[in-house]
């Protein structure tokens, strides 16, 4: 079972956590680093639009060789992280409907990425050689909490 990074009241906050989820770690912590605070119509806004390629992310973290973009400087349009990130969003919405929060007045108070377990694969090579072809999986966690 994983744990949650931090203690909050339950009676005030609603949680989700995507686990193992087949996505970017390095991804997912630039997504995360842009949403948090935001109010979650309009985090669910931002994911929708860097899916559909209409908005870059700006890069804050790992943006060594990252091509810069109109008007922000490093950055991307990681889709996949993003579906993964609006997924477990939706998930912490849907928590919080059933506790019976205002869905429309919550914020993400806290949220973070970590790495998960690397899945462990081989590409065979010549000669009856091989080399490792891992899979990299991120654990996403998502708490949000009603505005006053």
């Amino acid at each position: 079972m994983q744990r949650y990074s931090t203690d909050v009241d339950p009676d005030k906050t609603a949680k989700a956590y995507g686990y193992e989820l087949h996505c970017s770690p390095k991804d997912s912590m630039n997504l995360a680093y842009a949403i948090k605070g935001m109010k979650t119509e309009n985090a669910k806004k931002f994911l929708k639009e860097i899916i559909e390629m209409k908005r870059p992310l700006p890069a804050t973290f790992h943006k060594q060789k990252l091509a810069h973009q109109k008007g922000i400087g490093p950055g991307s349009y990681p889709q996949k992280a993003a579906r993964y990130m609006l997924k477990t969003l939706e998930n912490a919405e849907n928590n919080a409907e059933y506790k019976g929060f205002d869905v429309e007045n919550m914020k993400i108070s806290h949220i973070s990425t970590y790495r998960g377990r690397i899945i462990k694969g081989i590409m065979p090579r010549a000669q009856g050689r091989a080399t490792d072809k891992n899979k990299k999986t991120t654990d996403i966690e998502i708490i949000l909490e009603e505005v006053e």
